[in-house]
């Protein structure tokens, strides 16, 4: 029987606060990018929250055991959390932070359309449809009316919107590796484990073969190393899947629309990024089409009320 509950004060809370430090985990890596490789400190910090989960791990008394049966699925998945963070460093060395985040999660369109693809359960409706054509739309506004902050930039932050869009497919192609293979059964921390591994052998070669590996050593470095790779990478995730254990799942995905509101804000607040209207406008469109896809089962009563349709129980 699933336990699971609707949300209360505490989850909501909970969310919030990991949607802010989510939104913040780019916002960081652009803040120290003259000073620590953002591809050297993501490879570093995920080699930190390895190590940390690990002691997790052994100190509750799991066996921290990588199954044989999940290998093929767990070294994909990691391979495609680090092009993700590959393609997200590169892309801020290009383009705004508040950028990345907004493209990076387009992600659950990915996967929605990815799963459609493979799962019959996961067909999407005309709700979903609607809200996909709605994000892309959005993305090309986004892509096609710059700013004359943009303008001024030219090439650098268009390519930089590109790799960070491919970020957020990558991460899609992950949610769908995991859901269509053997890692559907296997434990979160498992399947986080062989993420981390991988963005720290892959990454952290990558960066020093790439001229990427300058890293100060100093207060303001160390205290956002510490931030990405403590709160960011270990904590958060933690609280994540504890939430994931206690809470419905469909109702917590809906906070997750607030990261990159966050993000846009935090990086016109904290970097002092343009404020574009074109950038803005798209964003919006984008945020409605992934709430359209992800949280059909809230919209469908009014869809079908616009639609002059009775509406069905949802699946």
């Amino acid at each position: 029987m699933d336990t699971r509950q609707p949300l209360d004060a505490r989850a909501s809370l909970l969310m919030l606060s990991l949607c802010l430090l989510w939104s913040l985990q780019q916002i960081s890596l652009k803040a120290v990018a003259g000073q620590a490789s953002p591809m050297l400190m993501v490879g570093l910090r995920s080699a930190v929250a390895a190590l940390l989960l690990v002691g997790w791990m052994r100190l509750r008394g799991e066996r921290v055991v990588l199954q044989r049966a999940h290998w093929g699925p767990g070294l994909v998945v990691g391979a495609l959390f680090a092009l993700e963070y590959l393609l997200v460093a590169a892309a801020l060395q290009l383009t705004h932070a508040s950028h990345v985040v907004v493209f990076l999660y387009t992600a659950p369109l990915f996967a929605a359309l990815g799963l459609q693809w493979r799962l019959p359960s996961e067909r999407l409706d005309a709700l979903q449809w609607t809200g996909i054509s709605v994000a892309f739309a959005g993305i090309a506004i986004a892509f096609l009316s710059r700013g004359p902050g943009a303008q001024a930039l030219g090439g650098p932050v268009l390519l930089g919107d590109l790799l960070a869009l491919l970020a957020g497919a990558s991460w899609g192609a992950t949610t769908v590796t995991i859901r269509c293979t053997t890692l559907s059964t296997a434990p979160a921390a498992e399947t986080l484990l062989y993420q981390l591994l991988c963005a720290f052998a892959l990454l952290v070669p990558a960066a020093w073969l790439t001229g990427q590996s300058h890293f100060a050593l100093n207060a303001h470095t160390l205290g956002h190393f510490a931030f990405q790779a403590v709160v960011v990478s270990f904590a958060s995730f933690l609280v994540w899947f504890w939430l994931l254990r206690h809470y419905l799942a469909s109702r917590l995905g809906v906070f997750s629309f607030l990261t990159p509101v966050f993000g846009v804000l935090l990086g016109i607040w904290l970097l002092g990024e343009p404020l574009e209207a074109s950038f803005l406008a798209g964003s919006a469109l984008v945020l409605l089409g992934i709430f359209m896809v992800s949280a059909g089962g809230w919209l469908r009563p009014w869809w079908g009320r616009l639609r002059g349709r009775p509406h069905a129980v949802p699946r």
